[in-house]
């Protein structure tokens, strides 16, 4: 019996994670002994980690491992940790954000020196901090997609969301960054409990962690655990939905991203939100299948509630407020959601099939809003409070820009030549016409029109002739005393934007990396969605 319970590790089925979260030790330790101006290399050693366990990847490309799992006694076989297509296409997702999300922080880490000599008004993020919560959030992340049961599901999502809380509040001395960690955390931390209190409902009316035997079981539970069973998995999913800032569980996301630096809310639009649903799909449409029944139809309305709140919020933002471009993003990021959650209703009507729509969309979402991102964080050298008046005329300053901007946008409202937004969106749209869903395919439809409008205003903002700068809010610190442009020049103007032909390499390199893989995806956007529906379980 012994040697039944004693197995063998396979080492390269779990190293992606593994050598994340190896990376985020060894900067850590190296903090203590790298000096003051040297610590730019633990930036570049956590960049080199990410594209190392990005390659890591391939040798598990067949998507047929897996390890940690029950002795073959067993009536099914169930694994704790499973490499399959759809752990690898997910991973790829989350790793590959946190590293261009490493390029964007690169500078944020640095020291600058402004032009005049005085000591710069932002202190830059701690490095050796930053790098190791970075890579610890990732390798969470990176686990959350292979978890195969309960308990490694709701540790790898602690991991991913704990060093996301640092990571929000890591400016020192910022009333809104800690603001904004501390809604973060309360907001998540709710959604843990609830979660955990669902988790623990459903093992004890199953007696049970792995996911496939739970789908097994809760078709066989006593009449006297019914209601025990019930309301487990409601938790579970209600849990979940938290975590992917489905409306009425939203309410965090624009004061959490304006209050983080701009690096670390590029990193939650993107990856927390593919933890979110990729916990969601697993718990659903892998444990609960049985349930599909009511979780159905309370994902779609909440896919609808979600779409819908997100855009009329977004629509509703002042081109003039201060930080409306990133709260823009942030309500955007909302409606997105609304959309990512429409096929995963749909598998409950359907197949599991539709669960590839998620995936392909969400990859299209996350090349997209980190290549928004990235622009906005070129801009906010300039013009630190990031009005979307603010980017009146960019194209006269920096075209490359501009126009990178202006693809990225047309792809998240799903208009030509953003050819993969709109394949994106055709395909969420027939994930729920086909599933039977006719009144969420008219409630997306008309949420795509409202999207339409506050998309173009702001590609429209990028090419207008350029005016002059809106007056500094009480407060600002002008952009002279950072060393980054004339004080009070507008982002728009040649000499107002002189730090825009200028950008630093990881960031121009983030931009290039992120337009091009749109370009490509857009060239050929069926590879998107057949990458995506060959991956599933």
């Amino acid at each position: 019996m012994t040697s039944q319970l004693v197995q063998s590790v396979d080492w390269l089925t779990i190293a992606p994670p593994v050598l994340t979260a190896a990376v985020a030790l060894a900067v850590l330790v190296a903090d203590l002994f790298v000096p003051p101006e040297r610590k730019r290399l633990l930036g570049w050693t956590a960049i080199a980690g990410l594209t190392a366990a990005l390659a890591l990847l391939v040798p598990l490309r067949a998507g047929d491992r897996s390890t940690f799992c029950l002795t073959p006694d067993t009536r099914v076989t169930a694994c704790s940790y499973t490499a399959d297509h759809f752990t690898l296409v997910v991973q790829l997702l989350v790793l590959g954000g946190a590293l261009l999300t490493a390029l964007l922080s690169l500078d944020e880490t640095r020291e600058r020196l402004p032009a005049d000599g005085k000591p710069s008004p932002r202190e830059p993020l701690p490095a050796g901090e930053y790098w190791f919560l970075l890579l610890s959030s990732a390798a969470g992340a990176a686990l959350l997609p292979a978890s195969r049961d309960l308990a490694t599901l709701v540790v790898a999502l602690e991991v991913a969301s704990l060093p996301a809380f640092a990571l929000v509040g890591l400016r020192r001395g910022d009333r809104r960054s800690g603001e904004a960690a501390l809604k973060f955390f309360l907001s998540s931390v709710t959604a843990t409990a609830v979660t955990l209190l669902g988790a623990s409902f459903v093992y004890a009316a199953t007696g049970t962690l792995h996911l496939t035997e739970i789908a097994q079981r809760l078709d066989e539970v006593p009449g006297q655990l019914q209601t025990l069973a019930e309301a487990g998995v409601a938790l579970t999913l209600v849990g979940f939905a938290f975590k992917t800032a489905a409306v009425p569980f939203h309410f965090w996301v624009p004061d959490t991203y304006v209050g983080a630096p701009l690096p670390v809310a590029a990193y939650l639009s993107v990856v927390g939100k593919a933890v979110g649903f990729t916990g969601l799909i697993l718990v659903a449409v892998v444990a609960f299948p049985s349930y599909a029944d009511v979780w159905g139809p309370a994902l779609a309305v909440l896919a609808a509630l979600t779409m819908t709140a997100g855009n009329v919020a977004a629509l509703r933002q002042s081109s003039t407020r201060a930080w409306s471009a990133v709260r823009l993003l942030a309500w955007s990021s909302v409606a997105q959601a609304g959309y990512l959650l429409v096929p995963i209703a749909a598998a409950a009507y359907s197949s599991d099939d539709q669960i590839g729509a998620t995936v392909a969309y969400a990859l299209m979402y996350a090349v997209v809003n980190l290549g928004a991102f990235a622009v906005v964080v070129l801009v906010a050298r300039v013009r630190p409070r990031n009005r979307i008046e603010d980017y009146r005329g960019l194209y006269a300053a920096s075209p490359a820009a501009a126009l990178a901007l202006a693809f990225f946008l047309l792809n998240l409202a799903g208009l030509p030549p953003g050819i993969i937004g709109l394949f994106a969106k055709v395909t969420v749209f027939s994930a729920a016409v086909d599933a039977g869903l006719g009144w969420l395919a008219v409630v997306m439809a008309l949420n795509v029109v409202i999207a339409l409008y506050y998309y173009l205003r702001w590609t429209a903002l990028l090419f207008r002739t350029p005016e002059g700068a809106p007056e500094e809010a009480p407060g600002e610190v002008p952009a002279g005393a950072r060393g980054e442009g004339p004080a009070g020049a507008p982002a728009g103007t040649r000499k107002g934007s002189a730090a825009l032909h200028r950008p630093s390499a990881p960031v121009t390199l983030a931009i290039a990396l992120t337009a091009a893989a749109g370009a490509v995806l857009s060239g050929y956007p069926q590879f998107a969605l057949r990458f995506a529906t060959t991956t599933l379980f």
